[in-house]
């Protein structure tokens, strides 16, 4: 069971960070707001319903499965 990576506006923060917009599928969006955040501050309301928080370090660090075997 993973950690949960993307919130809603008044959602608490679960870390310490910087926070970004992005679609709710992951997408990138225009001229998006970013946040720093402290443990347990709740998220500001998005720009629009259809974007949620993600932190912005997760962003450029791909995950294990998305990223190519070298074998």
């Amino acid at each position: 069971m993973g950690e949960i990576s993307q919130f809603k506006g008044g959602e608490k923060a679960p870390n310490n960070g910087v926070y970004i917009e992005v679609g709710e599928t992951g997408s990138n969006v225009e001229d998006p707001q970013q946040v720093s955040m402290k443990a347990g501050e709740k998220f500001p309301e998005t720009k629009n319903n259809d974007r949620v928080w993600k932190n912005k370090r997760s962003q450029s660090h791909p995950s294990p499965r998305n990223s190519r075997s070298t074998n």
